[in-house]
């Protein structure tokens, strides 16, 4: 439960909450009836005001009356009951203006029902929150099987929506597969700034920790500091990070790691790679030749093809996920940076979308902020539920 109070605690760090919206709906929703039925309230208490003018002999009973609430407690003598005429009125709004408006006691929840201008409110929300209109569509669809025409509390909406949002998830929630294969060639790829140097030297940390023999390869060797960034995430996990110097054929570094991956007996190579942007196709040429080269030594590697999602990007995840599957032939994924948006529903677009298994997400830069992705957990971080 560590890991699931710091996603919470971290997602979505924009004002424009999931959870935030589902409120908003279902409390302006529930508004409005009660407010046209405080506007008829208002006219009928108004109304009384203007007869007793044309009858003067009644005039002082109904003045009293019509006054507003801090006249109410100083009339001791006008009703037959020994209580003044004012105070029956006051009486009669235990829940105050707030309570009529909302058209509820002030302490209880707030209901609205499920019809289909709440299920368009529900499909632009989703919408804004990346989960692509296929998947919102969907998703809003089966919340309302066989519920339209009830009234639901918030919590409930959430509770419905969290539900669909794991089961849509749970097809591709598997942890990435370790095979007796050695060594077992991991080849990590994803975009410029993704976060692939940090997911690698997190999962050989985590790896080792487990007992498996670790090697990293720094295949991105045009730029230095990922090198340097991958050397001391090797340090602090005692694995042996293989470089070669700046500007060298990452395809001939890639190929040297699995001869001493071999040498050393190890049970998992991975291989860093430079960030590429989709659309440029040298440098997606250059990751062919990549896995070309290494399916010299070995024709069955890699093994797997770890594509590192940057959570920010938003939509434009769908697209990359499209371009590097052709291309390396992906065989899992893992999310980052979920702290740093408000739109972690493009995580559900692409299970929805590809299938593709979603191996872990990550929310900060520590070494326990990346763990295997749990649906349950992630549908009630996205909606604002409370596992407690």
């Amino acid at each position: 439960m560590a890991f699931f109070s710091k996603l919470k605690e971290r997602l979505f760090k924009s004002s424009s909450k999931l959870d935030e919206g589902l409120d908003a709906i279902v409390e302006d929703g529930s508004a409005q009836p009660a407010a046209d039925s405080l506007q008829t309230t208002a006219q009928e208490n108004t109304a009384p005001v203007q007869a007793p003018a044309e009858t003067p002999a009644q005039a002082p009973a109904p003045e009293a009356a019509s006054e507003p609430a801090p006249v109410a407690a100083p009339s001791p003598a006008a009703s037959p009951s020994g209580s003044s005429a004012a105070e029956e009125p006051q009486a009669a709004k235990p829940a105050g203006i707030l309570g009529r408006l909302m058209g509820r006691d002030s302490g209880a929840e707030a209901r609205r029902v499920l019809d289909d201008d709440m299920l368009e409110q529900l499909e632009e929300l989703l919408i804004a929150a990346d989960m692509g209109v296929d998947t919102a569509l969907r998703v809003t669809a089966n919340m309302a099987e066989g519920r339209l025409g009830k009234r639901l509390s918030a919590r409930e909406i959430k509770e419905l929506l969290a539900a669909e949002v794991a089961r849509v998830m749970e097809q591709v929630a598997k942890p990435m597969p370790i095979y007796a294969h050695r060594p077992q060639v991991v080849l990590v790829v994803g975009v410029n700034g993704s976060g692939k140097t940090t997911t690698i030297g997190k999962l050989a940390s985590q790896f080792k920790a487990a007992g498996k023999s670790v090697v990293i390869a720094a295949g991105d060797t045009f730029r230095a500091a990922a090198v340097e960034q991958l050397q001391v995430w090797g340090d602090r996990a005692g694995v042996p990070v293989l470089t070669a110097p700046e500007g060298s054929d990452p395809a001939s570094l890639a190929y040297d790691a699995m001869t001493q991956a071999q040498e050393d007996g190890a049970d998992l190579l991975m291989i860093d790679t430079a960030g590429r942007l989709q659309n440029r196709a040298d440098l997606m040429e250059e990751l062919a030749k990549i896995i070309r080269v290494i399916r010299k030594k070995d024709e069955t590697a890699p093994h797997n093809t770890l594509l590192v999602l940057d959570a920010t990007t938003g939509q434009n995840a769908l697209s990359q996920v499209e371009t590097f599957q052709k291309l390396a032939d992906v065989s899992g994924l893992v999310m980052t940076k979920l702290d740093g948006t408000a739109k972690g529903g493009v995580l559900v677009a692409l299970a929805d979308k590809f299938g593709l298994p979603i191996h872990a997400i990550g929310v900060g830069e520590q070494i326990d902020d990346l763990a295997p992705f749990d649906p349950e957990e992630f549908a009630a971080a996205l909606t604002g539920l409370d596992r407690s």
